[in-house]
């Protein structure tokens, strides 16, 4: 009632400061427009998914309870009143418990109340963004909402900027697609030249180590070289030595050969000349 004497206050201030001039008024169906609004029909489904799991949860309890009072019922003349006492302040506290969990969940500032605001509230925004843009461009005046608790007798249907609002959402969502697509392909772009630069650094590096291993092989194959020419030439140089010493040792037999031979020569020679002569 309130909200309905406010409003139609600031109508008539606002009526009676503009009177000079024409004014311009249009108004919404607040609920054809989330009805059309698939972010709100998903915030919806959302939210009677939550609110499902959350009266599924309290029937569960009220279960308990019933099954709590049933037992006691039925077990009351067995026991003391001691006991009848406790079980009836477990049913109490159960019961509690329930309230407290209902109120958490259904209150006025329960998880309710706080989800439907977290999951709807993007959606209208959307949509009051939508109507001032629209009013600011189109030049309205006022503009109400027909779904709203202000009773409209009768709205003529050209004043209508439902569709408006719609369309104007619509191309605000494309808008948004067209930015998240355009950033993703950027995401891919930079992915994609990420991947191609790890390639590129894989191959270098495989590069790397295969230059280093044919570089380690041709050490060692160089090395097996040096190693086979020195052993060469020590068995060349060690051969000459052989050779070299053959020689000597041939030279020393020929030597003593021919010194024998010499001093065989002489004895004879000297044997001849110490015969008679005839």
């Amino acid at each position: 009632m309130i909200r309905k004497v406010l409003f139609f206050l600031v109508v008539t201030i606002s009526t009676i400061v503009i009177a000079q001039k024409p004014q311009r008024i249009g108004y919404i169906d607040m609920e054809y427009i989330l009805e059309n609004v698939p972010e709100y029909t998903e915030a919806q489904a959302r939210l009677n998914a939550k609110v499902a799991t959350w009266q599924q949860k309290l029937e569960g309890i009220k279960r308990e309870i019933e099954i709590m009072k049933t037992d006691l019922s039925n077990e009351k003349p067995l026991l003391t009143q001691e006991l009848i006492s406790e079980r009836e302040e477990d049913i109490q506290i159960k019961e509690e418990d329930l309230r407290k969990l209902q109120t958490a969940y259904f209150g006025s500032k329960g998880d309710l109340f706080l989800t439907r605001k977290q999951l709807v509230k993007p959606v209208q925004d959307q949509i009051y963004n939508a109507v001032q843009i629209i009013a600011v461009r189109k030049k309205y005046d006022i503009i109400l909402d027909r779904s709203s608790d202000l009773i409209m007798l009768y709205a003529n249907k050209r004043f209508d900027i439902s569709e408006l609002v719609l369309n104007s959402i619509v191309k605000g969502r494309k808008k948004v697609q067209l930015e998240e697509k355009k950033n993703q392909r950027q995401i891919d772009a930079d992915k994609a030249t990420d991947i191609a630069q790890d390639k590129l650094d894989v191959r270098a590096s495989k590069r790397e180590k295969l230059e280093a291993r044919l570089k380690v092989q041709q050490e060692v194959k160089a090395k097996i070289r040096a190693d086979r020419k020195k052993a060469a030439e020590e068995k060349r140089k060690k051969r000459l030595e052989e050779i070299e010493n053959r020689k000597k040792k041939l030279v020393e037999k020929k030597s003593k050969t021919v010194k024998t031979t010499t001093d065989s020569l002489s004895l004879k020679v000297t044997d001849s000349s110490s015969l008679p002569k005839l």
